[in-house]
């Protein structure tokens, strides 16, 4: 199709979801303009029999892809009239769902028109989040401890490998919220080298920086980090 198609994948944090859901909902209102919704697109992910629907009740309290759209909306709005996008929220998936929806998902990310885009945070430290974990370095600042294990998880996704990330997920339990959306993004690059072997994908992250410098136990911050991924 012609123009520009935006794929957003975002965590469900309002409702328990196993797998993949889609939106029912045809527009987005930002303080800008609507967003509209690629209904073929969707239609055709829902003929995989892999998504269910996501009702609007949760849609209208889940905040991961809302916080998106404004900016999507600004960045997008020279192109205003001509992108439509897909709004995808990743419950539990393991690394062998991932990859069932991969196939799925692979020809959308092949297509040089469509961009994905994947909603996060980084570690959510401290006793309110229920993670003090500081990953055995206990000989630095709190912060800069936060801060080693956040670039550990985000040098494994940059090895664009599904496997690796959940290991790192595993041993370290750091608290991403995007991690399953974030995984499935990996499991379908995955799928797409194995398809298009003389393509090269790369992944490099632009920022970090956290709400705040933890010094003491009894301190608190949430991580940030931005990247992009290209291929070529």
């Amino acid at each position: 199709s012609s123009g520009i198609n935006a794929e957003y994948g975002g965590p469900s944090h309002k409702r328990y979801l196993s797998g993949c859901a889609l939106s029912k909902c045809a527009t987005f209102e930002t303080p800008l303009y609507a967003l509209t919704t690629d209904a073929e697109t969707v239609s055709q992910l829902y003929k995989s029999e892999l998504f269910t629907d996501f009702d609007v009740y949760d849609d209208e309290n889940e905040h991961s892809l809302e916080m998106q759209y404004p900016y999507i909306a600004k960045v997008m709005q020279g192109y205003k009239d001509n992108f439509k996008i897909v709004s995808i929220i990743v419950g539990d998936v393991s690394v062998e769902h991932a990859r069932q929806y991969a196939k799925v998902l692979e020809p959308l990310l092949a297509d040089p028109h469509t961009v994905f885009v994947v909603s996060s945070d980084f570690c959510h430290w401290g006793s309110r989040f229920s993670y003090c974990n500081v990953n055995g370095e206990t000989n630095i600042p709190i912060w800069q401890a936060i801060t080693k294990l956040d670039k550990l998880g985000m040098d494994t996704i940059e090895s664009l490998n599904s496997s690796a990330f959940q290991s790192y997920l595993s041993k370290t339990s750091n608290t991403i919220c995007g991690r399953r959306p974030i995984l499935l993004l990996l499991a379908t690059v995955e799928e797409h080298s194995a398809r298009n072997p003389r393509t090269e994908s790369k992944f490099s992250f632009l920022h970090y920086s956290q709400s705040s410098k933890c010094v003491r136990q009894s301190d608190s911050s949430v991580s940030y980090a931005s990247g992009v991924l290209t291929i070529s």
